[in-house]
């Protein structure tokens, strides 16, 4: 599969989510993921922005059960945002 220079496809485990309690695991999964993409992409976290895609994917099972890993796909912008979907 090519990829163009500003796109990359990462596996993010989410092992970590299982430490927030059981009522605020969902949400606590989406700002996980920014963090880790902000932190591997050199943004603020402001400017990452989840897609819609991703976010139902992250609640597909509920508040409490967030997957334990998600495949995503970063894309870098020209304006300095970045765009994570979901690469099922």
């Amino acid at each position: 599969m090519t990829v163009a220079s500003n796109e990359v496809v990462l596996t993010i485990n989410l092992r970590d989510v299982k430490k927030a309690s059981r009522t605020r695991r969902a949400p606590y999964a989406a700002r996980l993921i920014r963090r880790i993409v902000a932190r591997h992409a050199k943004v603020d976290e402001e400017k990452v922005k989840l897609s819609e895609n991703l976010n139902n994917v992250l609640w597909s099972n509920g508040i409490q059960r967030p997957p334990s890993k998600i495949k995503v796909k970063i894309t870098k912008r020209e304006d300095g945002t970045v765009l994570v979907d979901y690469q099922g």
